[in-house]
């Protein structure tokens, strides 16, 4: 279970690196900074977070595999929830409604911090068992 959520992460992760590097490319040559708190959350959350975790399942067998896909679920769908809201919720682009872009960045926001939780117990949950 570790291993598939390794390579889904870190695919997610580069995607996130590619689009951060996009947006910071797009400020640099426009002079405009309005996408820099998405741009920061997007290579923060996005590449360095869920790289590392990928990274941390590539090295490590979890006890739980349950707890593993939990936490994966979690911060994909938190990470994407987090930063899309955040855009949404800045910029309001498409005229989207105030509310429903203040609730999609608080409840990715959420799910984020859950799976930052998840992730400090799978932390604890690790084989130690010899040839693992």
């Amino acid at each position: 279970m570790e291993k598939k959520w390794s390579l889904r992460l870190i695919r997610l992760a580069a995607i996130f690196g590619l689009i951060g590097a996009i947006l910071g490319s797009h400020m640099a040559g426009s002079g405009s900074y309005q996408f820099r708190p998405i741009h920061a959350h997007i290579l923060v959350v996005g590449w360095l977070s869920v790289f590392a975790w990928g990274i941390f399942y590539r090295v490590y067998t979890i006890k739980s595999a349950k707890l593993v896909a939990v936490h994966g679920w979690t911060a994909v769908i938190g990470s994407v929830g987090l930063t899309v809201g955040m855009w949404l919720n800045a910029l309001k682009p498409f005229n989207i409604n105030e509310t429903f872009a203040l609730v999609f960045y608080i409840v990715g926001g959420t799910i984020l911090l859950i799976s930052f939780g998840i992730f400090v117990l799978t932390t604890f949950m690790i084989d130690t068992r010899e040839g693992k």
